[in-house]
């Protein structure tokens, strides 16, 4: 069994920002030399997300929209009690979750045609990490 991990950085000069990782995530898993396991990748922080799917400018737009539609900024947030005032990026991290699993065959991600992996920021403009851990044979 081998083990590998990686960390990402991100620092966005935006709010909210969706990064396309699948590059970075397809380097760590050529550079952990397993041939048949799972990588993991995972949002280090409560207010950002992985996600996977379309890397298409117009999805992108649509998950962003669909987002603040059900998670909008607003000042009434509980959390906004204690001094912070970023509920809304909690409820948008949760809503794409914080990590995914993907299977590694052959020495490759083995995604589906259109799948790309994402990191989906929310309360950006601060530095943010990404943990790679990539597990097999």
């Amino acid at each position: 069994m081998k083990a590998h991990t990686e960390y990402l950085k991100f620092h966005t000069k935006k709010h909210r920002d969706y990064i396309h990782i699948t590059p970075q995530v397809e380097a760590a898993v050529k550079k952990s030399g397993v041939e048949e396991g799972l990588a993991f990748v995972s949002a280090m922080h409560i207010t950002a997300a992985v996600y996977v799917n379309d890397n298409e400018s117009g999805l992108i737009q649509d998950i962003d929209e669909w987002l603040e539609k059900l998670a909008p900024f607003r000042e009434t947030y509980r959390h906004h009690q204690t001094g912070e005032d970023n509920g809304d990026s909690h409820l948008k991290s949760l809503l794409l979750h914080q990590s995914v699993t993907l299977p590694i065959t052959k020495g490759k991600l083995d995604l589906g045609t259109w799948q790309r992996v994402f990191y989906a920021e929310f309360d950006g403009q601060r530095e943010k990490r990404v943990i790679i851990k990539i597990i097999g044979k």
